[in-house]
């Protein structure tokens, strides 16, 4: 059987993610045929596999930097929230029900342990290695009964843990000991190191620190990763928060043609698949911004309104902001909109929802002669085609069909029309994710856009957004070989934790 670790984390978005996919690329340029794996997630952010199963992006992207196939063995179980109480349970790539965080605690998460470790020992056969990725934190001792994602699969499966804090949050070195700490002596026996990640500064500043958490918890620090930039992909849990909501900009890079193209994304509730946007973000000259407020359409030149989780809650959302009326000026007017999946399904004339909201029928904007009747069954898919001229992939997550009344489809130029959705002049919408990834396609979509919107814009001849993936893969690769004790991280994945590891008081209550 291969071996395997745990990467766990002091908190939410301690880069756990990121430190894993950092793992799998370096093994993988090792010669180790390594897999990612997720016992449970809780994300809005997924993607539809080969053998058509949902699992968190978060994993796909991970098995990327391993150079293999997503599979539903890699995330099992993953949650995608409906509301702050409950969320939809999707088991091995497919939806199995809505359920309260109360019920899924309370009984049916532990029941679903067996499926988490049957895939994780399944891949463990079949791979040199498995690196494992924690949720949340590890001493969430309220949770720790039912676990099945950290200390949970960690014992049952011997996994050794390694824990990442977030140095740029403060508290470090308090959090390591405290996580540690939290945890019952079985649990602490497994904890074998920490990672320090987001480092910014003098790293010999640090190390009395990492000495003196040495002395008190018996347990050495495996690597201290520097601060970079632009790691964030496929990230699980959102967008960062300001003060005043979710907004995250793209940074501006000089343009190929003479002008620079705005896209404002509005970040509805429950926003899911996020990162459809990445790949303009990606555009030289192409500036991206997730907006909250009706005045921050006014000097976009593209508006998107990406998918969600809530189609009628985003509906009302849009229509409370005044979003619904700044958009239905944009198309009065001839500027482009472009709706994605639940965007898409906002865009049209009628929602007639009995599943996700249980809302009944509920007017939509009405800018797109398209109907949506909720399934009880979720489409989940990976289809194909070509569109302007150019062949566009793509994945489907949705329980809405679109029912089109008319109108040309999304695209009409004659080129070969086979993407999903359709157009009312310079409105848009599509089912399907991911068709900005297709680097010919969106190429003729921006120049169709900076043309709508009177820009003088050009895209770049030769961005290609796979490659530049790779590169940030590669670069996670790279923090881990220079700025991690890979030697005692193999010694771990092959190993297991080493005997004798001290016990912290107080332990678990």
């Amino acid at each position: 059987m291969g071996g395997g670790v745990l990467i766990a984390g002091t908190t939410s978005d301690a880069g756990k993610s990121v430190v894993t996919a950092g793992v799998c690329r370096w093994l993988v340029r090792q010669g180790v045929n390594v897999a990612p794996f997720k016992g449970q997630n809780m994300s809005l952010n997924s993607f539809v596999t080969r053998e058509g199963a949902e699992i968190g992006r978060a994993q796909a992207m991970q098995a990327q930097a391993a150079r293999i196939e997503p599979t539903a063995l890699m995330n099992p179980v993953l949650l995608k929230p409906g509301s702050d109480r409950s969320s939809q349970v999707v088991l091995m790539g497919r939806p199995v029900g809505e359920m309260s965080a109360r019920g899924y605690h309370g009984g049916r998460q532990e029941a679903l342990l067996g499926t988490v470790l049957e895939c994780l020992a399944e891949l463990r056969r079949t791979y040199d290695a498995v690196i494992c990725e924690g949720a949340g934190s590890p001493a969430e001792i309220n949770l720790r009964r039912t676990d099945i994602v950290n200390m949970g699969i960690a014992r049952a499966a011997r996994l050794p843990v390694v824990v990442v804090g977030d140095i740029d949050r403060g508290g470090v070195f308090a959090s390591f000991f405290g996580t540690t700490a939290l945890l019952s002596a079985e649990d602490q026996a497994l904890v074998a190191g920490y990672v320090v990640n987001k480092f910014r500064g003098d790293v010999s500043l640090l190390e009395p620190g990492l000495e003196m958490l040495r002395g008190l918890t018996g347990r050495a620090t495996l690597g201290v990763l520097p601060w970079r930039p632009g790691l964030g992909i496929d990230e699980e849990d959102g967008l960062r928060v300001s003060l005043r909501g979710s907004v995250r900009e793209s940074a501006a890079s000089v343009p190929y043609g003479e002008d620079v193209l705005r896209v404002a994304v509005c970040a509805v509730p429950l926003m899911s698949n996020f990162t459809d946007v990445d790949a303009l973000a990606a555009e030289p000259g192409v500036v991206v911004r997730f907006v909250d407020r009706a005045e921050e359409l006014a000097d976009a030149d593209l508006v998107v309104i990406p998918g969600t989780r809530g189609t009628v809650r985003a509906l009302a959302w849009l229509r409370e902001r005044g979003l619904a009326d700044a958009v239905a000026r944009r198309a009065a007017s001839g500027r482009p909109v472009l709706g994605i999946c639940g965007g898409y399904q906002v865009l049209g004339e009628l929602i007639d929802d009995e599943v996700e909201s249980r809302a009944g029928i509920v007017a939509g904007l009405g800018l797109l002669p398209v109907r949506v009747r909720f399934a009880r069954e979720k489409t989940l898919g990976r289809p194909v085609g070509v569109a302007l001229g150019e062949p566009v992939e793509g994945y489907e997550i949705h329980h809405g069909v679109a029912e089109v009344g008319g109108g040309p489809a999304f695209v009409s130029d004659g080129g070969g029309v086979a993407l999903d959705g359709c157009r009312v002049g310079s409105v848009r919408g599509t089912h399907w994710h991911g068709v900005l990834e297709n680097d010919a396609f969106r190429r003729r979509f921006l120049v169709e856009v900076a043309r709508e919107a009177g820009r003088r814009f050009v895209p770049a001849p030769d961005t290609s957004f796979g490659a530049l993936r790779e590169e940030q893969l590669d670069l996670l690769g790279d923090l881990v070989e220079e700025h991690a004790d890979t030697d005692a991280l193999w010694r771990l994945i092959e190993g297991g934790a080493p005997g004798g590891l001290p016990f912290i008081p107080p332990g678990a209550p």
